[in-house]
């Protein structure tokens, strides 16, 4: 069965990338939220194998999302992305109920199911 990903980002297009990307490398795409109160209703909703998480939503950070997220059951692993340099924020994921954070210029299906396993 192929990974299930729920994508929460603010930014349309990159939702329209990642999925074809995540598709492309045969993960399957469940759901999409464009700030972080969607995000985790859809978390709580579609049961995703893993959450696929902008740090800067509209409506709070990714951050706050993902410890939200991590105190649910079930819990998904969290996975916080943004064009931002990753080794800023990696400690800081992790603090919050991440698994790590990805660099959007590094999104790939491998890269996501390195973070998972």
């Amino acid at each position: 069965m192929p990974i299930r990903v729920l994508i929460v980002d603010d930014h349309g297009d990159f939702r329209r990338r990642a999925r074809r990307l995540l598709e492309a490398d045969g993960l399957e795409v469940v759901g999409e939220a464009a700030d972080g109160a969607s995000g985790i209703d859809a978390a709580r909703r579609l049961h995703p194998d893993v959450v696929l998480l902008d740090l800067q939503l509209p409506d709070t950070t990714g951050f706050v999302v993902a410890a939200e997220i991590a105190n649910g059951t079930p819990a998904p692993p969290v996975v916080i992305t943004s064009t931002r340099e990753g080794s800023d924020f990696e400690a800081m994921a992790r603090r919050n109920g991440a698994r790590g954070f990805l660099g959007k210029a590094e999104l790939s299906g491998a890269a996501l199911e390195r973070l998972i396993a």
